[in-house]
């Protein structure tokens, strides 16, 4: 059981690193997601994954009985939903806000904050982009004006 729990984290892993690394915030955003299936399953399996009887010490024991499940695994991961979850709606609003300004989600087409010619392969040529920059005005056009109904 622990070796098919090992290939199936290694992907999930390598799905969400593919999909972090697009261009488009909501496979980012998925891949996130994804990211924190993959953490919580490696959680999970770093405890007993076959116990065959519930984490319950019983009456006068000082212990769990052998065999029993681990309950530190499953209580970190049903932390760990909490806080990708709460990841997620943080990410997700963040890419609607950023739709909602610039009318895109692509990564590339975001880059009103980073001047034109840089990054710059010489300090001269950062100077004279930063330069051109400062002279320019700066910041997204505005959004086009919605007509009453």
């Amino acid at each position: 059981m622990e070796p098919l729990l090992a290939l199936l984290f290694g992907v999930l892993l390598g799905a969400s690193v593919y999909l972090m690394l697009s261009r488009s915030l909501i496979r980012v955003a998925i891949g996130l997601v994804v990211l924190g299936n993959a953490a919580n399953l490696s959680i999970f399996a770093s405890g007993r994954v076959l116990g065959f009887s519930p984490p319950l010490v019983p009456e006068g024991a000082q212990v769990l009985l052998e065999g029993s499940a681990n309950p530190l695994p499953q209580a970190l991961v049903l932390t760990a939903i909490v806080i990708s979850f709460g990841l997620t709606a943080f990410v997700l609003v963040l890419a609607w806000a950023s739709y909602r300004s610039l009318r895109t989600l692509d990564s590339e087409e975001m880059r009103l904050a980073e001047p034109p010619g840089l990054p710059a392969p010489t300090p001269e040529a950062a100077a004279a982009a930063d330069a051109a920059a400062i002279a320019a005005p700066a910041g997204p056009a505005p959004a086009p004006e919605r007509a009453a109904a």
